[in-house]
C-alpha cells in the first residue's frame, strides 16, 4: 500500500509554498502527490508545480469534475502534465454533483453515461487519435493534439462510491477513487469494483483502490477535531453525500444538522458533529504523526492500496504544521503501513 499526500484540502495553503513542501513530501517517502477540484486553489497549476520540481513523485487529479472542462481541454491538460513529469500523472475523474454543476453553469444528470461517452473521448484524444464522436452528451469533432503524444498508457481512475458508479470504474478505468468511506464501506466499494473489472475480462487484483483520510495534529484532540469539522459539515450538508453517510450509520445526526443549518446556517449545524461521526469516518484528529499512522491502518485492511492524506492545519500556521508533519515520515514509516 502506498501514502500519498494532497495539498490544498483546506485550500489556505500558499500556492508558492507548495514546490518546496513537493520537494520535501519526496524525500520522505510520499508516493504521489494529489490536487482536488472545487472552489480551491487550481489543480492544474499546483500539480504543474510540483512536477516540475520533482523526478520520482507522482502528481494526480483527485479529482478533475467532467462539468468543469471539455474532454478535449482534459486531454491537452493531461498529456501536458503527463510529459511534464516525465509519465508520474494519474489521472482521477468524477461525474461532478449538483453543486458544482450550477457554478459552471451545467445540469447534473445522467452521471453514468456522462462518464463512460467522456473517458472514452479523453483516452481516444490522449492516445493521439482524431476525434470523431457523436455521443447522447458529449460531441467532439475534428480534434487531434499538434503533437504526438507520449504513447504511454496513462492510468486513469473514476471517483465513485455508489453501486452503479463503482462497478463502472471497475469495466472501464484503473481504479476508484474514494472519497468520505469508512473501513466497511471501502471493502464493499472494493468488492464491487473488482465485480466490474471481472465482467469486463479485467483482472480484479490490477485494480486500484484509493481512499481520502483527511486528518489534523494539535496539542488536543478538540482542537484538531475542529480544524476538521468544517469539511465534516460540508459533506453532511450535501445531498449526494447523504446516502453514504447514512449508510455508516449516520443518519439521524446528518438529518439533525441539516435542520440546524437550516434554521441557523452553517456553524449551527457545525456544533452538532458527534465524537461518533470523528471515530466511524475518515477524518483523524490527533495529537501525534504516530496516531495518523495507527488510525489509517483499517483502511489498508479494508482493502485499499492508496491512502491519500489531505492534511487539514489547525493553526494559522499552515507551512509549518505541514512541513512537521511531512517530517514524521520517511520510506521505513510508509514501508511499515503496507
Amino acid at each position: 500500500m502506498k501514502i500519498d499526500i494532497e495539498f490544498n484540502s483546506g485550500a489556505q495553503l500558499p500556492m508558492d509554498a507548495i514546490p518546496a513542501l513537493a520537494r520535501r513530501a519526496e524525500e520522505h517517502g510520499f508516493d504521489c502527490a494529489w490536487g482536488g477540484e472545487a472552489n480551491n486553489k487550481d489543480p492544474t497549476v499546483m500539480l504543474s508545480a510540483i512536477a516540475a520540481v520533482t523526478t520520482r513523485l507522482k502528481v494526480g487529479s483527485a479529482i478533475y469534475h467532467i462539468l468543469g472542462r471539455t474532454p478535449a481541454t482534459l486531454a491537452l491538460q493531461a498529456a501536458g502534465l503527463d510529459e511534464l513529469s516525465g509519465g508520474r500523472f494519474l489521472l482521477g475523474i468524477g461525474s461532478s454533483n449538483p453543486t458544482i454543476a450550477k457554478w459552471h453553469g451545467q445540469t447534473f444528470d445522467h452521471p453514468l453515461g456522462r462518464v463512460q461517452e467522456y473517458i472514452e473521448i479523453v483516452r481516444a484524444a490522449i492516445g493521439g487519435e482524431k476525434l470523431n464522436f457523436a455521443g447522447k452528451y458529449f460531441t467532439a469533432h475534428n480534434f487531434k493534439m499538434a503533437f504526438k503524444p507520449s504513447g504511454r498508457t496513462m492510468p486513469i481512475y473514476l471517483a465513485a462510491f455508489g453501486s452503479q458508479m463503482t462497478r463502472l470504474a471497475g469495466r472501464i478505468t484503473d481504479g476508484v477513487l474514494i472519497n468520505m468511506a469508512n473501513p466497511s464501506e471501502i471493502r464493499r466499494i472494493a468488492a464491487e469494483v473488482r465485480a466490474g473489472a471481472t465482467e469486463a475480462g479485467k483482472d480484479p487484483a490490477r485494480m486500484e483502490i484509493i481512499c481520502k483520510i483527511r486528518c489534523s495534529i494539535a496539542p488536543n484532540y478538540s482542537v484538531a477535531r475542529d480544524a476538521l469539522s468544517h469539511a465534516l459539515t460540508y459533506y453532511a450538508l450535501a445531498d449526494y453525500y447523504r446516502d453514504l453517510l447514512g449508510r455508516m450509520g449516520f443518519a439521524a445526526e446528518v438529518e439533525a444538522m441539516r435542520a440546524a443549518w437550516k434554521s441557523g446556517g452553517f456553524h449551527e449545524a457545525r456544533k452538532l458533529i458527534t465524537d461518533q461521526m470523528f471515530s466511524g469516518l475518515p477524518m483523524v484528529a490527533a495529537t501525534s504523526a504516530a496516531e495518523v499512522v495507527e488510525q489509517i491502518k483499517p483502511y489498508a485492511e479494508a482493502g485499499a492500496t492508496r491512502i491519500i492524506l489531505p492534511y487539514v492545519a489547525a493553526s494559522d500556521d499552515i507551512v509549518g504544521e505541514l512541513t512537521s508533519f511531512i517530517n514524521y515520515w520517511g520510506p521505513a514509516s510508509t514501508g511499515a503501513i503496507g
